[in-house]
């Protein structure tokens, strides 16, 4: 696991779209895994504006996203696929067909088949986002879940629900259930990178990097994965015991590339 603490929001922003754009440049098709929520803005907002910029092309990408709120019309203005058209796909040039966000008002169970099986049509998926919920839930995969899971139907804890209660009015019915791509669904993803800020967000943190593999820390199953990079700000990445070494990781990286580069 890669652990790469970037200071502030913009600079975690400006770090993943970096490895996002390298996916894209150096794989044209490649099928990305995407994720909502405040932390993935930041992210988009950049690759928007890279996009703009003629830095990087998504005419040939899929993407499939993580999740969807079951029962939820896809044009309501608190689906997922509503926030991706708002936030990214309405302003680059990715096929609208190339992508997939799961279909909340369609027969949960069918849905869930359908899903995995698009994912593998597509030949898997090449760079999966993630953010990283203060439960340590990833995807609406929350604490309890089976770290060998498959897209299904997930009923959110109160947390979850209270976390995202803002973004409801309040004559408005927030949905409790989920269609969620599995654990074990995620970890087949190829190179996983997952961003996370903020305080509340450090205990998460620490529990992923540096604490036991646990299902009340679903996130922690990405210790067993062979490509993940984990991308914070200062304030998340506070509680880590080993915030030097991974300094001094990313030292060292930039270092050998630089070297490469002059010796080029």
């Amino acid at each position: 696991m890669r652990v790469v603490i970037a200071g502030d929001a913009n600079t975690v922003a400006t770090t993943s779209a970096q490895i996002v754009s390298r996916q894209l440049i150096g794989q044209p098709t490649s099928v990305l895994g995407l994720a909502t929520g405040s932390t993935p803005v930041i992210l988009y907002r950049e690759l928007v504006r890279r996009y703009e910029a003629g830095e990087v092309c998504f005419s040939r990408a899929k993407s499939f996203n993580l999740d969807e709120y079951v029962g939820i019309n896809p044009e309501h203005h608190q689906s997922y696929r509503h926030f991706m058209q708002q936030h990214l796909f309405d302003h680059i040039n990715m096929d609208p067909v190339a992508t997939q966000v799961p279909q909340g008002l369609a027969d949960p169970q069918i849905e869930c088949t359908r899903y995995e099986a698009a994912i593998k049509s597509a030949g898997g998926i090449d760079l999966q986002v993630l953010g990283l919920g203060a439960n340590g839930h990833i995807g609406f995969n929350e604490p309890t879940s089976s770290l060998a899971s498959r897209t299904r139907i997930k009923t959110l804890t109160e947390d979850t629900m209270a976390a995202n209660a803002h973004f409801f009015g309040a004559q408005e019915q927030q949905p409790s259930l989920a269609l969620t791509m599995g654990i074990g669904t995620i970890m087949e993803a190829r190179h996983i990178l997952l961003l996370a800020t903020g305080k509340h967000k450090a205990q998460a943190v620490k529990a992923m990097v540096e604490g036991p593999v646990s299902a009340m820390a679903p996130a922690s199953v990405l210790q067993f994965h062979t490509t993940v990079t984990v991308v914070l700000d200062a304030e998340a990445a506070s509680l880590l015991d080993a915030q030097q070494y991974y300094h001094w990781v990313e030292k060292m990286r930039a270092e050998i590339t630089r070297e490469k580069l002059e010796s080029s």
